[in-house]
């Protein structure tokens, strides 16, 4: 998913097809590298020894931690450096370690798929970066800020990615058993809930009924962002319907008219449209959560289940499932604001013009950073038929200029 998903999810650009890709391998890999520490120090380090000790665990997490960079990227995609990129990054990873730590250990919310630590900090996160970083002559670059049939081909295939493998980005640091399959269910059927409604609203926002890739390549991953924090709990099949069909609309609305408005009156520029894939989503995500935990109830998950499935354990043991309830909203409103003051904070470093980002004649455009091959020309056909047709209507031009002759 880290790798190939959000990597070919952003080839839909007809000239940045390698720096989507290219520019995620490199982020995604430094993040990695740097979220084992960042999050080694939080949760794993030993005081004792001083050693921080890493499992498959802490590799998911890490890329977790990657994910929220990931994310900003898109906001910002084609119209940063490869340096900003890392500096991004760098912060980036710093700030969910922080809030992650705030939010799951502090505030003790449950969010094993990261609506509110992934999705929503990292959405607010680009797109704050994005604001401070608005481009008013980006229109120089308009010839390039678009698809071709190919580009929206590949990016399609990191969509169908993302959608595949979603259940198990979801399903895996929960508690092994139902927690687990539980958060796989109800994941696998909000991502097929959004798809019909994400192709149904597509549909009939077109005269002619026809449908936006863009809207089939995003909001129809809506329903897994806003799955991530309930997943694991007891929302039913039912419920997951209900919240894959509304993060759907959710989504493919903020395509056809949120991002249009926060660009003409906000001045933000939201290359890949993560507002409607990952802010909105997440934040509907761990609100959702939020309800789900202050319905729950003894005799529905029965005693055992409750302390399982919210870790009632410890210090918590006494927690009302309200007051959890009332902690995960906290959690989703802390995210939030982590993303946008960290991410202001971040777009005002990277104004300084020491970074190399592309003119604004020049965004969009992997010739300014890659060493792109020429177009391969056009190679005539080895039968020229065609020329036969040529010949005999020179013959015949020819012929009639001598009968007019004589």
């Amino acid at each position: 998913m880290i790798f190939v998903g959000f990597g070919f999810l952003m080839t839909f650009l007809k000239r940045y097809s390698f720096s989507g890709v290219g520019f995620n391998f490199l982020i995604a890999s430094f993040g990695l590298q740097w979220a084992l520490l960042m999050q080694g120090w939080f949760h794993t380090l030993d005081p004792n020894t001083g050693k921080i000790y890493i499992g498959v665990e802490s590799l998911i997490n890490a890329d977790f931690c990657c994910a929220g960079s990931l994310i900003a990227y898109g906001a910002l995609l084609g119209k940063v450096s490869p340096v900003q990129l890392l500096v991004v990054t760098l912060f980036g990873v710093t700030l969910f370690a922080v809030e992650e730590y705030i939010i799951l250990t502090l505030l003790h919310c449950r969010d094993a798929g990261g609506s509110m630590v992934i999705h929503a900090f990292g959405g607010y996160y680009g797109l704050a970066i994005s604001w401070v970083l608005y481009r008013p002559n980006l229109h120089q670059s308009k010839r390039l800020n678009g698809s071709v049939y190919h580009s929206d081909l590949f990016a399609m295939i990191g969509a169908l990615f993302l959608w595949m493998f979603w259940p198990s980005f979801n399903s895996a640091i929960t508690d092994h058993g139902d927690g687990q399959h539980r958060a796989a269910i109800n994941t696998y059927i909000a991502l097929a809930s959004s798809v019909l409604t994400t192709v149904a609203i597509s549909s009939m926002s077109q005269k002619r009924g026809k449908l936006d890739m863009v809207h089939i390549q995003n909001a129809t991953l809506a329903g897994g962002v806003a799955m991530g924090t309930a997943a694991e709990f007891m929302i039913t099949p039912y419920g997951a319907l209900i919240v894959g069909f509304c993060s759907g609309i959710i989504s493919t609305f903020g395509y056809l008219f949120v991002t249009p408005f926060l660009e003409k009156y906000l001045k933000l520029q939201d290359t890949c449209g993560v507002h409607n894939l990952h802010a909105l989503p997440g934040m509907l995500g761990g609100f959702t959560g939020a309800i789900v935990a202050a319905a729950a109830t003894e005799s529905v998950y029965s005693r055992e289940g409750l302390i399982n499935t919210f870790d009632f354990e410890g210090d918590f043991a006494n927690r009302s499932v309200g007051t959890q309830g009332g902690f995960q909203a906290a959690g989703t409103c802390v995210a939030i604001a982590f993303g946008l003051v960290g991410g202001a904070i971040v777009g005002f470093i990277l104004k300084f013009p020491i970074w190399g980002d592309p003119a604004d004649d020049n965004c969009f455009d992997d010739e300014v950073y890659w060493e792109v091959p020429e177009d391969e020309e056009t190679i005539p056909p080895v039968l020229e038929y065609n020329n036969h047709m040529i010949h005999k209507h020179q013959d015949i031009s020819e012929s009639n200029f001598s009968v007019e002759q004589s």
